[in-house]
């Protein structure tokens, strides 16, 4: 158990916070306490969306063999010239290759093979003749273009070669990547394993959309935003529950083990109610609590063990600006992603002033139109629909006291990349 002081130290209810962590400040931290999750291995063709954890070493050359690029007829390319319109080339068929059929036995010189995409080039051949150069009767093959030797042929190694970096570590998988790893022939990969995320909901006023809810409770709203971001971001979710205010309660949800992170919506500012730091508080470390921006200023961050907590305001729109800050960042390093946001960012220019307040980063959300960038008359951290609204939000430092008409800021848009 804490002692008293330690206790009454980190209680802040209905007292207020003393002093705030600046913005960088609780970002190091997040930095310092996210090692990168140990591997698991994955199917193939479940593999989009992970990331590697070891770099993929080519096992084998693709293609393993020299192949027909396109439909028509192989033969050697040397033997093609002069060929044209006005002088005709002939040359006896000797029979045909097939993808996964290649032809047997060696062709002799001056004759061709009818070949298909993907099928063996015969030893002995060197080019491809496409089919709509070439004309077929009584077993004789006539062609009206020349090839050079090596032309419309894949030949070993020439997509990718054995041995060679197929790709390499750290890298997020998109589906092509998935298939370049199946063709060569690997059916599992090692990639990082995904962090296991708890969400925890609190307030005896919260109910669960489509239950019926009286007329002074709401519905949570936090808990879908939060499970999309989660799932985002590269999380797992490993539970989500809704507690309400009883401390025991929430005490066992942060305490019990099988998450990475645990996220706690609500509970975590100054309120009668606000139980949530003093838990984190005694049972492990209760890191930050109170962040200088607007909104999230109650957010808070700490660890239990190995596991990291982070403290979400109940307000929907703080619970969105604190998850974007800082449990959003966590949840993607432990997974091998950039820390960054995943927002595609555009450069627009102020139409109507951006106010802040110097000692505070804050979080505007903006309309972007054919006059530039405005921020939302109606913002408050309660106003969830601002976010909806909004084409995006821009950062005001805390050395800041906003933009001014005419300036150039970053947007960052509410798409994900």
């Amino acid at each position: 158990m804490p002692t008293p002081e330690r206790t009454a130290s980190t209680d802040v209810r209905m007292r207020g916070f003393t002093q705030r962590a600046e913005v960088p400040t609780a970002l190091a931290w997040i930095d310092a306490h996210t090692p990168l999750l140990p591997g698991e291995s994955v199917a193939v063709d479940e593999a989009t969306g992970r990331v590697l954890l070891q770099e993929v070493i080519a096992p084998i050359a693709v293609p393993e063999f020299d192949r027909a690029a396109m439909d028509g007829y192989a033969l050697r390319g040397g033997e093609t010239t002069g060929a044209g319109e006005y002088n005709p080339l002939e040359f006896p068929i000797a029979g045909h290759a097939w993808p996964g059929r290649p032809f047997e036995g060696e062709v002799p010189a001056g004759a061709a093979i009818r070949i298909m995409t993907g099928a063996p080039v015969p030893r002995g051949l060197d080019a491809v003749v496409p089919a709509e150069y070439a004309s077929e009767q009584d077993g004789r093959l006539a062609i009206t273009r020349a090839v050079a030797p090596g032309q419309h042929v894949g030949h070993v190694g020439e997509d990718i070669a054995r041995g060679s970096t197929a790709l390499a570590a750290g890298r997020r998988l998109r589906p092509q990547d998935a298939g370049l790893a199946a063709s060569l022939g690997l059916a599992q990969l090692q990639v990082v394993r995904r962090p296991r995320v708890r969400l925890l909901v609190t307030g005896n006023e919260v109910r669960a959309p489509g239950t019926p809810k009286g007329p002074s409770e709401i519905y949570d709203a936090n808990s879908v935003t939060l499970r999309g971001l989660v799932a985002r971001d590269g999380g797992l979710l490993e539970s989500h529950q809704r507690l309400g205010d009883d401390p025991q309660i929430i005490a066992q949800a942060l305490a019990a083990p099988g998450a990475d992170v645990v996220l706690i919506s609500g509970g975590s500012s100054v309120g009668a109610e606000d139980h949530a730091p003093r838990l984190l508080a005694e049972l492990g470390e209760l890191a930050i609590h109170g962040i200088a921006m607007r909104p999230s200023s109650p957010a808070g961050m700490g660890r239990i063990g190995d596991t990291l907590v982070f403290l979400l305001p109940g307000n929907p729109v703080s619970c969105l600006c604190a998850y974007d800050f800082f449990a959003g960042r966590a949840i993607r390093l432990l997974g091998g992603r950039p820390a960054d946001w995943p927002y595609p960012r555009t450069r627009a220019t102020v139409a109507r002033k951006i106010v802040s307040q110097v000692g505070r980063v804050d979080y505007v959300r903006v309309k972007v139109g054919a006059d530039g960038v405005e921020p939302l008359a109606l913002s408050g951290a309660s106003v969830l629909s601002s976010t909806t609204r909004a084409d995006g939000f821009v950062i005001a430092p805390a050395e800041s006291e906003g933009f001014g008409p005419g300036t150039d800021v970053t947007v960052h848009l509410y798409e994900c990349l």
